[in-house]
């Protein structure tokens, strides 16, 4: 079986109803998220990572994405990284200052809810 490069997973911060979709480049991050979905990780599983102001194709109608080697799984995070997906668009000009100090995301409410093909996880 060959070893997937990069996989696609989505996620969404209750009692918002957007999602976002992020790209995941490392297998142990790729192992991590399919464990998050099939309930196997129970303790780290919000998303968090570096974002960048610009938008990515695979995550239409958002002016951000995040870094995708930057992206990790944790239980407990700072406020200060904490927003909803809404409230980052919305204030994405602010980002990188006060707002998400060196552009770290940490959603807290993060809840993944699927992934995209190809379909890593089993």
């Amino acid at each position: 079986m060959a070893v997937l490069r990069e996989a696609y997973f989505v996620f969404r911060c209750p009692p918002e109803q957007s999602t976002f979709v992020f790209k995941l480049t490392n297998p142990q991050s790729i192992q991590q998220a399919c464990d998050i979905l099939s309930g196997k990780e129970k303790e780290e599983v919000h998303v968090t990572g570096i974002i960048v102001k610009s938008p990515a194709p695979y995550n239409p109608g958002w002016a951000f994405h995040y870094e995708p080697e930057s992206i990790s799984f944790f239980a407990f995070a700072t406020e200060v990284c904490d927003a909803t997906i809404d409230y980052v668009q919305e204030h994405i000009d602010e980002a990188g200052g006060s707002f998400l100090p060196g552009l770290r995301w940490c959603p807290w409410s993060s809840q993944l809810v699927s992934q995209l093909g190809p379909w890593p996880c089993t």
